[in-house]
């Protein structure tokens, strides 16, 4: 098997009582339906703690947008999560919170340059959860206790399910490379282990494939097929 990093949980763990009391604050705030409507079913939302205009409605994640992202109106009350986004020296390109209801799913999916091999990364801290929620990552469970802090290379196929009986509700903080965070991710894992997985062609997409370069009937389209044999 491959040594690629997949996850870190980290060597923090942060009060989950506080976690909490700063969620209390806001729980009844407008929270957002997950805008990715076809990756999940079920109830799956969210609110900005940093956008780029400020608002707490913008729950979009843009690694790639050149725009700063700052605090929202909902962040003022939540003095803990502050604290802790203050405790982490990089710069942030989205930070939310994101609820998965109970009975919710995330299909199997993965993000497009969401791995530290690209630069930028994705935190969760858990700050509400259960032992039936099951998220998967590269065909492994993770079990992400409350007031954790993991890194998950959005990159490999994942998903969750909430099969509990409480909504499981994550602060995740999307970031940007730097050498703060080299000196947090080397300590835990070598450098050269964070590569940029190889897709994985299913079966029948090779097949799609190779019967379109069958009609190409030319000697490159042959060597092409004959790899995608092997």
């Amino acid at each position: 098997m491959d040594k690629l990093v997949r996850s870190i949980k980290f060597p923090i763990v942060f009060d989950s009582e506080k976690l909490q009391n700063d969620l209390k604050k806001i729980i009844n705030e407008n929270w957002i339906d997950h805008y990715n409507t076809d990756c999940y079913s079920g109830k799956w939302n969210s609110i900005a703690l940093m956008s780029p205009n400020g608002k707490s409605d913008a729950i979009y994640a843009s690694p790639t947008n050149n725009e700063k992202v700052v605090e929202t109106e909902i962040l003022n009350s939540c003095t803990y999560f502050k604290e802790i986004l203050d405790g982490f020296l990089f710069e942030k390109t989205a930070v939310r919170l994101l609820q998965l209801a109970v009975g919710a799913e995330v299909k199997p999916h993965s993000d497009n340059c969401l791995g530290y091999e690209d630069d930028s990364f994705r935190l969760h801290i858990p700050i509400i959860t259960n032992s039936d929620v099951e998220f998967i990552l590269d065909g492994t469970r993770l079990i992400m206790n409350e007031g954790e802090c993991w890194y998950i290379d959005a990159n490999f196929i994942h998903s969750v399910a909430n099969r509990g009986t409480q909504d499981r509700i994550h602060l995740v903080i999307d970031g940007v490379r730097n050498e703060w965070t080299d000196a947090m991710f080397y300590k835990e894992a070598p450098q050269d282990q964070f590569v940029k997985p190889v897709p994985v062609m299913s079966d029948e997409k090779k097949q799609l494939i190779i019967n379109e370069l069958r009609l190409m009937n030319t000697p490159m389209a042959d060597e092409m097929i004959k790899n995608l044999e092997q």
